[in-house]
């Protein structure tokens, strides 16, 4: 059986090739899933997938009429796909539903510290020969607090570095961690945590529940010297309005790793092209801000872990078997 697997980076087609070599042949392609390229899956019983691929109902429609059966997300995040069209149409669909936590939580660490220690603008500046160091005073964190929304495996990770920091620890969740507990961590609710923490880190999945959970409001209440991260999903920051609050000069830095509207433009080359997205583009533009195109993820031991669990997940569908990984069981 040939899979036809979607948004492949360069970096990840020799480890999703060599993962499938034993069981199936695979093709990868680096476009990514919409409308358009839904055709090119005509006659692929499986289908593989990632984050920022279109799985609305028009394009479930269209694989499901060309033949395929399985969607095999290589990904925890699973907003991207209409699971109800999904299941209307009788289309199995499982996704990652764990990989290495430290990848995600070590980079939340490198855009806080990137961002407070000004290490962007440092490198830029020694590129021209320019050693002054006007404007890069960062600060200790140690003794600071920090904020950890969404204490799953991931935040119990940075929550771990934080306190590796010697920082006191608030978290908010629907359910308070132990492990995290243990580690001094105060659970309170969001509005304090955000009003007392130094360092904000979001870790938490994006559902209708969490869309937007740093709004206007959230963002009103935080301090004005704060850093706030985001490696977990776009959607969780009203960024029109943090563009507001960084207009007026408030934050010590922010790091991004994800955007609200990311799909058509992170994991693609726009250098060449205007880029319509006139919030993304003053974004950019703050000094204390830096965004990155979605590559927590990206090490080798999560990337590797992603593609092996992707291939156990199809294993188990041509055997008839369910895991915890499926989302819309066979049918």
């Amino acid at each position: 059986m040939e899979i036809v697997a979607f948004g492949v980076q360069a970096d990840e087609k020799p480890l999703i090739e060599q993962a499938f070599r034993d069981h199936h042949e695979v093709r990868s392609l680096d476009v990514f899933l919409n409308d358009d390229t839904a055709p090119i899956a005509a006659g692929h019983e499986i289908v593989c997938t990632s984050v920022n691929c279109d799985l609305g109902a028009s394009v479930l429609r269209a694989l499901a009429g060309g033949g395929t059966r399985m969607v095999a997300q290589r990904s925890t995040g699973f907003n991207n796909i209409d699971l109800d069209v999904a299941a209307d149409l009788g289309l199995t669909v499982a996704r990652v539903s764990y990989y290495s936590p430290y990848s995600v939580a070590e980079f939340a660490w490198t855009l806080a510290m990137a961002v407070n220690r000004r290490i962007v603008r440092a490198s830029t500046r020694t590129r021209d020969f320019d050693f002054r160091l006007d404007g890069l005073m960062g600060r200790d964190l140690h003794g600071r607090t920090a904020g950890v929304l969404g204490t799953g495996k991931i935040g119990e990770a940075f929550a771990r570095i934080a306190h590796g920091f010697g920082m006191k620890l608030l978290g908010w969740d629907v359910a308070e961690n132990p492990a995290c507990m243990q580690l001094g961590m105060k659970y309170v609710p969001k509005e304090r945590l955000l009003a007392e923490s130094d360092l904000i880190s979001l870790h938490v999945p994006l559902m209708p529940e969490t869309s937007r959970l740093i709004d206007a409001a959230a963002l009103k209440t935080m301090k004005d010297d704060a850093i706030l991260v985001n490696s977990s999903r776009g959607g969780l920051i009203d960024t029109a309005a943090l563009v507001a609050e960084l207009r007026e000069g408030r934050f010590t830095g922010v790091g991004l790793d994800v955007y609200e509207a990311e799909a058509g433009l992170f994991f693609l080359d726009k250098s060449l092209q205007a880029i319509e997205d006139d919030t993304l583009a003053r974004l950019v533009t703050f000094p204390n801000v830096l965004v990155t195109s979605h590559q927590a993820y990206y090490t080798r031991d999560a990337v590797g872990q992603i593609v092996d669990t992707t291939v156990r997940n199809v294993l188990d569908y041509t055997a008839g078997r369910r895991s915890e990984n499926v989302l819309v069981p066979r049918s």
